[in-house]
């Protein structure tokens, strides 16, 4: 089972940026995915991003281009850079991790990351 951590949240005032980080150990497969999800008291959560073992990306559409997923060499930190952040962008924000054995394509997605649990999460606050 891999367990993760967050870390990088704080307030910022709207424009701003700040990188979050993910910490996930207990990977032993290469066919891995780590994603970012953000969710407000009260509502649903929103799906941001995802990175998978090769570095292939996904992003929710309304977030292209002003976040970035990334992950580091030893594919144990996944950073989720967020630039231009608006007040809307105001959540805590988790990552989850799964691995297979299996060879799959496609499998590094938002509905896989959906049925995930997060970490204990890391708050973001934009202010206007």
């Amino acid at each position: 089972q891999v367990q993760v951590m967050e870390s990088g949240g704080g307030s910022v005032q709207a424009g701003g940026s700040l990188r979050l980080s993910c910490a996930a150990s207990g990977f032993k497969y290469r066919q891995r995915c780590v994603g970012w999800f953000r969710q407000v008291p009260g509502k649903g959560r929103e799906e941001v991003a995802t990175i998978d073992g090769r570095g292939v990306t996904r992003y929710a559409d309304s977030l292209k281009g002003r976040f970035t997923i990334s992950i580091d060499s030893a594919k144990t930190l996944t950073y989720l850079q967020m630039n231009s952040l608006i007040p809307e962008d105001t959540a805590t924000y988790y990552c989850a991790a799964a691995q297979t054995p299996l060879v799959m394509a496609n499998w590094c997605t938002f509905s896989l990351i959906s049925g995930l649990r997060g970490g204990q999460g890391t708050q973001v606050t934009v202010s206007s």
